[in-house]
C-alpha cells in the first residue's frame, strides 16, 4: 500500500511538471513573438529625428511607434548593423518556433546545435553587413551609418584594403551562404532543387497548356470542316443537279492588287536604238484570287472523294495553285492504271463541277500523276509581265519568243533559233492570233532591223496587216497566195546562197559567219564576196568587188497555212519541208499557224520536220493527235491556254499565253515606223526566172498553170 501511494505521488508530480513545462513553453513562445513584433515595429517606424543613442535633440514628441525605448533600440541596432538589424526580430521568431516544436519535455537541449546556430547567425549578420557596406553604401537611405551599419563599414573597409573589392565580395558571399546554412539548417542545394523543380513544373504546365489548346483548336477546326463537308455533300445529294453558271470575271476593284511598278527599260542602248520602250505596253492589272491553305485542303479531300466514287483510290500528295489552273499531284494505289483515269476525264469534270479537267499522265522526275483543275477566278497574263521578267531579259538570243506563264505562274520564253521552227494550231477564239502577236512583239523588243528581218503572210488580210511599214519587214505583208509561194521559193534560194557563203568561209552556221565577218570588218579587212560574178559585158577592172556584211535572221510568219495549202498544196508542202530540213543553220526560221488542224493541212511531211508545236484549244481528240500526236488539247480552256511541246520532248507543257491588245500593237508599230523606214526587196514576191536547186523555174511549173484556178 505504501508503494502504491508513492507511485501515485510520482505520477502526479510528473503530470504537474509536464503541465508547467508546456505552459512555460507557450508563454516563452508568445513572449518571443510579441517581442519580435515590437522590435519590427520599432525598426520600421525609425526616424532620425527621435532622440536616441546617436542623436540627442529638443524633440518634444517621439515619432517611433515603439516609444522612447523603441527609438533607442532602433537607433542602436540600425547604427551597428544597418539593414541587417531586421535579422534580430527574425531570429527571435525562429527561436519561438523552435521552442514550440520541442513538445516533449524529456528531450534534452543540444547545446552544440544551439551554439552552431548562433554562430551561423552571427556569421550571416557580419558577412551580410560587410556586403551591404561594400555594394549599397551609395543608396539614399536614412540610416545612421549606411546600409551595412558600423559593423559592415568596419569589416568591409578592412577586408577591401586586404583583398580588394572583388575578393572581399567573394569571401563575404561565401561566409554569408555558409552562415545561412548553419543558422537555418537549410541546404542551398535543396533550395536550388526546389526552385528548379518549380521552374520546370511551371514550364511543363505552360507547354501542356499551349499543346492542349493547339490540339483543341485543331480538333475543333477539323470537326467543323467535316461537318461542313458532310452538309455540302448532303445538300448536293438531296437536290437535283443544277446547270453550273461560270463566275463572271469583273473589272478589278479598288481593293485589289495595284498595278505593278513600272520597271526601267530592259536594254541599255544608244539614243538611236530602234528598240521600243516598255512603256508602250499596258501594265499588268491582274486580280489575285489565290486559294487559302484551308481551301486547298478541302479541295484535295473532295478530289479524293470523287475518285472514290469511281472505285479508284488516290492520295493528294501536293497541290500547285497557278494563275489559271491548279495542279493536284495524285499518288495512285498499287495496280491502278493511268489509262483508267484518263478515260474518266469528262466524268471527273462533271463530278467536280468544272468545265474540263486534264490528266497529266507523266510528271518528269516523279512517280505521281497530275490533275489540272481550272480556277474559279482566272488571272490574265499580260505581255508586259513576261517582257519585264528576268527570264526574257537574261536571254541572249535575238530570236527569244515570249510565250506566257506556266501553270505555277513563272514567265516562260523560248528560243526560236533552237526550235528551229514552230507549228501553231487551234480553233477560232482559242488565242492563236494573240499568241502570234505576242511572239512578234517579243522579237521586235529583242532585236533591231539589222538583226532580224521578217516575211509575213496574212491570207485573212486582218491579223498581220497592222505591221505594214515597220523596218523589220523584207517585203510588204503578203496577202496573195501566189506571192506567198514566191516568197517561200525566195527563202529557199536565200538559204542555198547563205550555205554557199558559209561553206566558202569554213563556218557551220550563221552565228559563226556573222562573227567572222564582224571580226574582219573590225580589223579593217572586210571579206570579199566569193559569189560575186560580174556581167561579161562589164569592165571587170572598173567594177568594185562587193564585200560581205553580217546576215540577219529571217523569220517567215504564216498566219493561216490552210489557205496556202488549198492554193498550191504540193508546191507549198515541198518548200516548207525544204526550209524546215535545212534552213536552221542559215538563219531562216518558220512560224506556221492554222485554225484547221487536219491531216491535209498539217501533213506528215511537215510534222516530221517541225518537232516544236504549240496546241491551243481544239474541238476533238483527233485534232489534238494531229498536232501533238497525243490527246490533251481538247481539254484546254481557250483564251490563250496552250500546250507547248519543245524539241526533244514528247511531254507537252501547259502554259497560259500572254495577252496583247490591239492598241498596244498599234503603239509599238507607230514607234517603229518613226524610228526607221522599211527596205523592201522586190524580187521576193516576183516569179522566179531562175531555178532553185531542187525546184524548177516558175515558168516550168505546170501544177498551177490551169487558168481556171488562177
Amino acid at each position: 500500500m505504501p508503494a502504491q501511494a508513492k507511485s501515485q505521488q510520482t505520477s502526479d508530480q510528473s503530470a504537474f511538471h509536464n503541465h508547467v513545462s508546456h505552459a512555460l513553453r507557450e508563454g516563452i513562445m508568445w513572449s518571443l513573438f510579441c517581442l519580435s513584433g515590437y522590435l519590427l515595429l520599432s525598426l520600421f517606424s525609425y526616424s532620425p529625428l527621435d532622440p536616441g543613442w546617436s542623436y540627442t535633440g529638443p524633440a518634444v514628441s517621439v515619432l517611433n511607434s515603439g516609444g522612447p525605448a523603441g527609438a533607442w533600440f532602433a537607433d542602436v541596432f540600425l547604427y551597428l548593423f544597418g539593414i541587417f538589424a531586421y535579422l534580430f526580430p527574425v531570429m527571435l521568431s525562429w527561436s519561438a518556433v523552435l521552442v514550440f516544436r520541442r513538445r516533449n519535455p524529456d528531450d534534452s537541449v543540444n547545446l552544440n546545435l544551439v551554439l552552431v546556430r548562433w554562430l551561423g547567425f552571427f556569421i550571416t549578420l557580419a558577412s551580410g553587413c560587410a556586403l551591404a557596406a561594400l555594394h549599397t553604401s551609395n543608396l539614399a537611405v536614412t540610416l545612421p551609418t549606411g546600409t551595412g551599419g558600423a559593423l559592415g563599414s568596419f569589416l568591409g573597409g578592412h577586408f577591401e584594403a586586404s583583398f580588394s573589392r572583388s575578393g572581399s565580395s567573394l569571401l563575404m558571399l561565401a561566409l554569408f551562404l555558409s552562415g545561412f546554412t548553419l543558422f537555418t539548417g537549410v541546404s542551398w542545394f535543396t533550395v536550388m532543387d526546389f526552385l528548379g523543380g518549380m521552374v520546370l513544373g511551371l514550364m511543363r504546365k505552360t507547354q501542356l497548356f499551349f499543346t492542349h489548346r493547339r490540339e483543341n483548336v485543331a480538333a475543333k477546326r477539323a470537326r467543323q470542316e467535316r461537318v461542313d463537308l458532310i452538309k455540302k455533300e448532303q445538300q448536293k445529294s438531296g437536290k437535283r443537279k443544277q446547270p453550273r453558271i461560270e463566275p463572271v470575271i469583273n473589272a478589278p476593284k479598288a481593293s485589289e492588287r495595284v498595278e505593278k511598278e513600272r520597271q526601267v527599260p530592259l536594254f541599255e542602248a544608244d539614243p538611236n536604238s530602234e528598240l521600243p520602250p516598255l512603256a508602250l505596253l499596258d501594265p499588268a492589272k491582274q486580280t489575285v484570287q489565290s486559294y487559302s491553305p484551308e481551301a486547298l485542303q478541302a479541295m484535295s479531300r473532295q478530289v479524293e472523294l470523287k475518285f472514290a466514287d469511281f472505285d479508284i483510290e488516290v492520295q493528294v500528295v501536293a497541290v500547285h495553285p497557278g494563275p489559271v489552273v491548279t495542279l493536284f499531284e495524285l499518288q495512285l494505289a498499287a495496280g491502278t492504271k493511268v489509262s483508267k483515269i484518263s478515260s474518266l476525264s469528262k466524268d471527273l469534270a462533271r463530278a467536280l463541277s468544272t468545265i474540263a479537267v486534264r490528266v497529266v499522265e507523266v510528271i518528269p522526275g516523279k512517280s505521281v500523276i497530275g490533275l489540272e483543275i481550272p480556277n474559279e477566278y482566272r488571272e490574265m497574263v499580260f505581255l508586259s509581265e513576261v517582257l519585264q521578267s528576268d527570264t526574257y531579259e537574261s536571254a541572249k538570243s535575238a530570236l527569244t519568243l515570249a510565250l506566257g506563264k506556266d501553270i505555277a505562274g513563272n514567265p516562260m520564253c523560248a528560243d526560236l533559233a533552237k526550235m528551229p521552227h514552230v507549228l501553231i494550231a487551234g480553233t477560232t477564239g482559242s488565242g492563236k492570233s494573240v499568241a502570234i502577236n505576242a511572239m512578234i512583239l517579243s522579237l521586235l523588243y529583242k532585236s533591231k532591223p539589222d538583226e532580224v528581218r521578217m516575211i509575213m503572210v496574212d491570207p485573212k488580210m486582218l491579223e498581220l496587216s497592222v505591221y505594214e511599214g515597220i523596218p523589220h519587214l523584207l517585203t510588204p505583208v503578203v496577202t496573195d497566195m501566189q506571192e506567198a509561194a514566191n516568197a517561200l521559193r525566195w527563202c529557199v534560194g536565200e538559204m542555198e546562197r547563205r550555205y554557199k557563203l558559209m561553206a566558202s568561209l569554213g563556218v557551220r552556221n550563221i552565228v559563226g559567219y556573222n562573227r567572222k565577218v564582224r571580226d574582219a570588218i573590225k580589223k579593217g579587212e572586210p571579206l570579199k564576196d566569193p559569189l560575186f560574178q560580174p556581167e561579161p559585158t562589164e569592165i571587170i577592172e572598173a567594177m568594185e568587188h562587193p564585200t560581205l556584211e553580217p546576215l540577219p535572221y529571217i523569220v517567215v510568219i504564216i498566219d493561216e497555212l490552210a489557205d496556202m495549202m488549198m492554193m498550191a498544196r504540193k508546191k507549198v508542202e515541198e518548200l516548207i519541208a525544204r526550209l524546215a530540213q535545212k534552213a536552221r543553220a542559215s538563219g531562216v526560221h518558220l512560224i506556221l499557224a492554222t485554225q484547221r488542224p487536219s491531216v491535209d493541212v498539217i501533213t506528215g511531211l511537215i510534222k516530221a520536220n517541225i518537232p516544236t508545236r504549240i496546241a491551243f484549244q481544239v474541238s476533238s481528240r483527233v485534232d489534238s493527235r494531229t498536232i501533238l500526236d497525243q490527246m490533251g488539247a481538247e481539254h484546254l480552256l481557250g483564251h490563250g491556254d496552250m500546250l507547248y511541246m519543245g524539241t526533244g520532248s514528247n511531254i507537252p507543257q501547259r502554259m497560259h499565253g500572254a495577252f496583247v491588245d490591239d492598241n498596244e500593237v498599234h503603239r509599238v508599230v507607230k514607234h517603229l515606223k518613226q524610228a526607221g523606214q522599211p527596205d523592201y526587196l522586190e524580187e521576193i514576191l516576183q516569179e522566179a526566172t531562175e531555178s532553185v536547186p531542187g525546184f524548177p523555174a516558175e515558168n516550168g511549173d505546170v501544177e498551177d498553170s490551169d487558168p481556171l484556178y488562177d
